[in-house]
């Protein structure tokens, strides 16, 4: 079995756009791997629109293993204190 990759930052985008019928729709966000992914998913909610304006906003990636190995450590470290 290949070892798992290293792992991605999530990627958020931020859209202001013109739908067909020309109402802007302003905030939309969706998470994607690159911008080309997160401007495919805003075009197959929103046909034929007009992408204003993009902005992307970078994040750390969430290590949820190591969250529960901090909550079992401090919760053992807890049980030791006590007796």
């Amino acid at each position: 079995m290949p070892p798992d990759p290293a792992p991605r930052f999530l990627s958020k985008f931020t859209f202001r756009i013109r739908t067909r019928s020309g109402t802007p729709v302003e905030n939309l966000m969706v998470q994607a791997a690159d911008r080309a992914q997160a401007e495919g998913r805003i075009r197959q909610m929103y046909p034929y629109c007009e992408i204003v304006e993009c902005r992307e906003l970078t994040a750390m990636p969430r290590d949820e293993a190591a969250s529960l190995d901090s909550i079992i450590s401090r919760i053992s470290q807890d049980d030791d204190g006590s007796r």
